[in-house]
């Protein structure tokens, strides 16, 4: 079986990890936020995984930057929404560091990888 690019990138696979971590934690939301929060939170950490896969075919560095920054875009909406999720009590003190750290880790290699994708692209100029 072929293996994308992207599959070959840690921060893919932390980021998957991650959506997944949200999708666990959402199906304890109360029933009345499926179609707020819990929707917001899913989409919201799929894409950030889903813009790192759109972007690693691109065919400049330039572009696939734009990508690297729509995820990082995401993944702080995913913050936000963690925020509001802690202060309405729908999750724990505990779910909420662990997801933060998480998601800490994930944007730290977001920005190392979009540092490098501009460097290339400043010099592929």
């Amino acid at each position: 079986m072929y293996i994308y690019s992207f599959e070959k990138l840690e921060v893919w696979n932390e980021a998957k990890e991650f959506a997944k971590s949200i999708y666990l934690l959402t199906s304890k939301f109360p029933d009345s936020e499926k179609f707020g929060l819990v929707s917001q939170l899913r989409r919201a950490s799929v894409s950030i995984c889903s813009n790192v896969a759109e972007g690693s075919p691109r065919k400049t560095y330039k572009d696939k930057a734009h990508f690297t920054t729509m995820a990082f875009g995401s993944a702080v909406e995913v913050i936000n929404q963690l925020i509001l999720s802690f202060e309405l009590n729908f999750i724990s003190e505990f779910d909420y560091n662990k997801l933060r750290e998480a998601l800490e880790s994930v944007t730290n290699k977001l920005n190392g990888l979009r540092t490098f994708q501009i460097s290339k692209a400043t010099e592929n100029s």
